[in-house]
């Protein structure tokens, strides 16, 4: 059986100018954002003059070349598939520029273009609009005749923008133009306005009498509403700068943020992560590619994360759901911690629950339940996914919230068994029972890379005259002797008639007296275990703005 071949993308905008509904397109400046408006759910993408000459930080006066323009076009009609219509300024010069421009467009996957009937090198609409001269009627036709005789593909688009309303002139002027531009071949009219009201667009429509598809761009008159376009009988509507102005806005703040914190950690988890960076870029498919076409493997990583406990800090919170469930800031505990370790390329998540394992509920994840959460502990639940140990292994606790470097510094760590502890814990109140670490040397934040060694975990944050270093987190990772050394522990310590009562704590000091190595990443601050309502307030406002 033979599929039918998709329309093709010069097809599509054709549709769209000539659909019997209003129909709308959003503008790209470059291959991200135009995968961002098409994932957005929109049919057609403006590659706007005004956007393009932004993101290459030139004025909209034709400073960037018509080959710069039509370059950076590419990108974008190569990493997706809907169809874009270029904001072509002028035209980029006289009619022979504009028969040369529309066999480019076709021969790059770009849809149609749209030209407006002003002098070259243009000049923004909105900068001085009743002092920009407008283009010569019958010099202009002959331009869009140009571009109509020179494209291969028939339904290519050429749409003739009219100035008419921004020079100043009046509609009977508007409605000449738009007359001579149709008949000398132009496949829609884009009639553009600064009102801040649609007046004169809708006078337009009401004399133009659908003569030829309409478009408008409602920059100026953008509180109006849609219907109201709608009712008018406009074609295609471009939203047509949104997106660049959107992240200059983000891009200012978080300059502004970093530059005052000298500090990434306040704008980190306020961002788009490096992963979502990478899914835009199609690194997915790159990663298919090369399982298809390399012989190499990729070991994946694995987290584990114990949540079998109901927290009985959380009072009625916790009648029927177990504490990993419950919201902060709209998001379940358990949601955020898997979110985190998927920021960190870490896929592939087990979680151990208990206490109403049934109400857990997060996609993506393989829940295994340790039906004697009431009278085990830790290592109990640790014991019933150990089948689903992996040589990269994260093992965590389920009420932990953190910033995102703090596990990227654990899962970057190249030695075989390491935690994560807070300096700035080390005597400090807190609620839960925490877990002290005695550290083979103190934080030394004068030294990039401190070679620290663990030499035990207790619940004492002092040892006669010796103070703890700080805090375990509840965090570790396996590399893959570390995972051997984990197993065995396991094995061992399972013999013992107090199992059940058993840590994560206990685990790592078995494996610290047994001669291995354990490394310590240490950290300030930055992170929360979520044990008592007040600790809920409180992880409400450590996450407020993050992603």
């Amino acid at each position: 059986m033979h599929s039918t071949p998709a329309p093709r993308k010069t097809t599509r905008l054709r549709h769209l100018l000539t659909s019997a509904s209003t129909e709308f397109i959003l503008e790209a400046h470059n291959g991200i954002s135009a995968r961002i408006v098409e994932e957005a759910g929109f049919q057609g993408i403006w590659a706007s003059g005004l956007a393009l000459s932004a993101q290459f930080g030139v004025r909209d006066n034709n400073e960037a070349s018509w080959t710069q323009v039509v370059d950076m076009v590419e990108f974008m009609a190569d990493v997706t598939r809907i169809p874009i219509l270029l904001d072509g300024d002028t035209g980029y010069g006289n009619f022979n520029n504009m028969r040369r421009l529309v066999r480019k467009l076709e021969q790059r996957g770009v849809a149609g273009v749209c030209i407006e009937d002003k002098l070259f090198p243009k000049t923004n609409s909105f900068i001085d609009g009743e002092r920009q001269e407008l283009a010569d009627i019958d010099e202009f036709c002959g331009k869009i005749a140009a571009g109509k005789d020179s494209q291969s593909d028939d339904d290519f688009c050429v749409v003739a923008r009219i100035e008419a309303y921004i020079a100043g002139w009046d509609t009977r002027e508007a409605l000449r133009r738009a007359s001579a531009y149709h008949a000398a071949g132009a496949d829609a009219i884009l009639v553009h306005s600064a009102w801040s009201t649609p007046d004169q667009i809708l006078e337009f429509m009401r004399e133009w009498g659908n003569r030829a598809p309409v478009v408008i761009v409602p920059t100026k008159y953008y509180a109006t509403p849609t219907q109201v376009f709608r009712d008018a009988g406009i074609s295609l509507v471009i939203w047509a700068n949104h997106l660049i102005r959107s992240a200059v806005d983000a891009m200012q703040e978080t300059a502004r943020q970093i530059h005052q914190d000298q500090s990434l950690v306040t704008v980190e988890d306020q961002i788009a992560s490096v992963k979502e960076i990478f899914r835009l870029q199609g690194a997915d498919e790159l990663a298919e590619a090369e399982r298809r076409y390399l012989t190499e493997t990729r070991r994946d990583a694995r987290a584990i994360i114990l949540a079998a406990s109901r927290g009985d800090g959380m009072d009625s919170l916790t009648a029927e759901r177990p504490k990993v469930m419950l919201p902060v800031n709209g998001k379940p505990l358990l949601k955020r911690l898997v979110d985190r370790c998927r920021k960190q390329q870490i896929e592939s998540v087990v979680v151990v629950a208990g206490y109403k394992a049934e109400q857990i509920d997060v996609g993506g994840i393989d829940v295994v339940v340790n039906e004697r959460y009431a009278e085990s502990g830790e290592l109990a639940s640790l014991a019933c996914a150990r089948h689903a140990f992996r040589d990269d292994l994260v093992v965590l606790y389920g009420d932990l919230i953190f910033r995102s470097y703090v596990l990227r510094g654990l899962i970057e760590s190249d030695r075989e068994l390491t935690v994560v502890v807070d300096s700035q814990y080390a005597a400090g109140p807190t609620s839960g029972a925490p877990d002290y670490a005695y550290c083979s040397a103190a934080d030394d934040r004068s030294l990039w890379g401190q070679d620290v060694l663990l030499e035990r975990i207790s619940r004492a944050p002092r040892d006669g005259e010796r103070a703890a270093q700080g805090r375990w987190l509840g965090m570790l990772r396996a590399r893959a002797k570390g995972r051997q050394w984990l197993e065995e522990a396991l094995d061992t310590l399972a013999t013992r008639p107090d199992f059940d009562a058993l840590g994560l704590g206990d685990l790592l000091n078995h494996i610290v007296a047994q001669g291995h190595p354990v490394r310590v990443i240490y950290i300030h601050g930055h992170w929360l275990d979520v044990n008592s309502l007040r600790d809920l307030e409180q992880a409400g406002r450590f996450t407020a703005g993050q992603r």
